[in-house]
């Protein structure tokens, strides 16, 4: 009996489809690719901003709040989300397409204004947006995909992520402040008009009672017709996820749990603080001040479609070693170029700081 269940859940997974499930994700990501958008905007218009005194009257220093307003609506939202649990109340694609009303609006802000407070307004608007997407698109794609389908494609939302910034330095190199916003407004519309086509989780369907539908959206997922097994499985996980309540003190007071919140502080900390954010927003600007014979639009390009390459063959990497030892390794050879290449590191800072401070510099 083991052996014959067995071979009908061979004939199953050899009968279903992934390209639904990548249509989805793909689809989905185009959030995260206006997230990605954002977070590079200051990159090309930092220095386009301050430079055209005709039509805005903006420093230096004022404009690095640029970086800042992003993330600080990043930080607010969040607890909303938490206390009114937008993703389990309206849905996980519904709570996708609603990242396009702070993006869009952000998008015309940056279009029209050109004050001060109304662009860092835009900023914190899009900061909105980018919360919404950190909170619901990562579960979409986790609970839409078959585990064969997530290895690869669950790195969407960072690929999608990286993508952006490369768009937004390409096209901001090229187009002033107003056509690039109209450009990447694009986006969001598309996003909304793609998503009515795709179904929502089969997850959340059965959370809400909704079995039916449930079942639709794991036979357009699957691509096919014979998902009753799977439909069952997915009764009984959510039953069970639902029977078990937990607490914030069951984060700490659990041993496994307290290992997992570790390690997951340690991998974002030390994201954060490798400076890779701050490097994507002050791109173009550092490319400027450091100097050289190739232009700072053109070596932002080059950097980010590399990273994104890199990234986007990483994921095949990361299946093969797996995810700890593909992390060590990053961080290994990434410690290893800053401690070979210091002397240079030195003399950008070195050279940033008297740009700054002219008369110490003299001294």
């Amino acid at each position: 009996m083991k052996g014959q269940e067995l071979a009908d859940q061979d004939k199953l997974r050899k009968a279903e489809k992934n390209w639904p499930q990548i249509v989805a994700v793909l689809v989905a990501c185009l959030s995260s690719l206006t997230s990605g958008l954002f977070l590079a905007w200051p990159s090309p218009f930092i220095l386009k901003i301050t430079q055209d005194k005709e039509n805005y009257a903006i420093s230096e220093d004022q404009a690095s709040y640029f970086t800042i307003f992003n993330v600080v609506g990043l930080i607010v939202f969040p607890p909303f989300l938490t206390i009114f649990n937008i993703p389990d109340v309206i849905g996980r694609k519904p709570t996708i397409m609603l990242t396009a009303i702070p993006h869009m609006i952000s998008w015309i802000l940056i279009a029209f204004c050109t004050d001060l407070y109304l662009l860092y307004l835009a900023r914190f608007t899009s900061g909105l947006g980018d919360a919404l997407v950190f909170a619901s698109l990562p579960v979409y794609i986790g609970e839409i995909t078959t585990p064969k389908v997530r290895g690869i494609w669950g790195n969407g939302l960072i690929c999608s992520i990286f993508l952006g910034q490369f768009l937004m330095n390409a096209i901001g190199s090229y187009c002033n402040v107003q056509e690039t916003s109209f450009i990447c407004l694009t986006v969001p519309v598309i996003l909304v008009v793609a998503l009515t086509f795709i179904p929502e989780s089969p997850y959340f369907y059965v959370m809400t009672g909704k079995d039916e539908r449930a079942e639709k959206s794991l036979q357009k997922l699957r691509g096919i017709d014979d998902i009753e097994k799977e439909l069952l499985q997915l009764k009984a996980a959510v039953e069970r996820q639902m029977s078990e309540t937990g607490t914030w003190k069951d984060l700490v007071m659990v041993r496994s749990n307290r290992r997992a919140l570790v390690a997951l502080v340690f991998l974002r900390f030390s994201q954060v603080t490798s400076g890779i954010f701050v490097f994507a927003s002050y791109m173009q600007f550092i490319f400027e001040k450091a100097g050289g014979e190739i232009e700072p639009g053109v070596s932002s390009m080059i950097y980010m479609g590399l990273t994104f390459i890199i990234y986007s063959g990483g994921t095949y990497v990361c299946d093969k070693f797996g995810r700890k030892k593909s992390y060590m390794i990053s961080m290994a050879l990434s410690g290893m170029h800053v401690q070979f290449d210091k002397w240079n590191v030195r003399r950008l800072a070195i050279t940033f700081h008297c740009q700054d401070h002219p008369r110490q510099g003299e001294l």
